[in-house]
């Protein structure tokens, strides 16, 4: 290396959610998954216990809910606070990174609402085709 010149860094520090072995693409992969967008927008709404989650969340079964909730643990966009009380009280909200992304998820959302005669305008017309 010359004089000031930075060596390319490693390819295993360059994150890039195109990547296949990037930490942020699985992530993505998480996030974007059904459930767990809409399990997220349900938590920027503030703590659920797992039975209001899948009352907000309608159509999703426990199995379903459960692995999104704990891929987004998993990932560090939730927490799961367990109160030793019987029966057990489990407390699912948003961490502060779990926050950020709802955000994002809270605006694709509030576009996709705004849209829906677009939307299904363009569904009409395409299956009517």
């Amino acid at each position: 290396m010359e004089g000031n010149e930075a060596a390319d860094p490693s390819p295993a520090l360059v994150t890039d959610v195109f990547a296949r072995a990037c930490t942020s693409r699985a992530a993505f992969e998480d996030v974007t998954s059904r459930w767990s967008s809409l399990v997220l927008l349900a938590l920027a709404e503030g703590p659920h216990r797992f039975g209001e989650l899948r009352r907000r969340v309608e159509g999703v079964s426990e199995r379903m809910l459960a692995q999104a909730l704990r891929g987004l643990e998993r990932d560090g966009l939730l927490t799961r606070d367990v109160a030793g009380t019987i029966p057990p009280r489990v407390d699912y909200a948003l961490t502060p990174l779990g926050q950020r992304v709802a955000e994002g998820l809270r605006a694709l959302a509030d576009v996709l609402e705004g849209a829906v005669p677009e939307i299904d305008r363009a569904r009409l017309d395409y299956d009517a085709r």
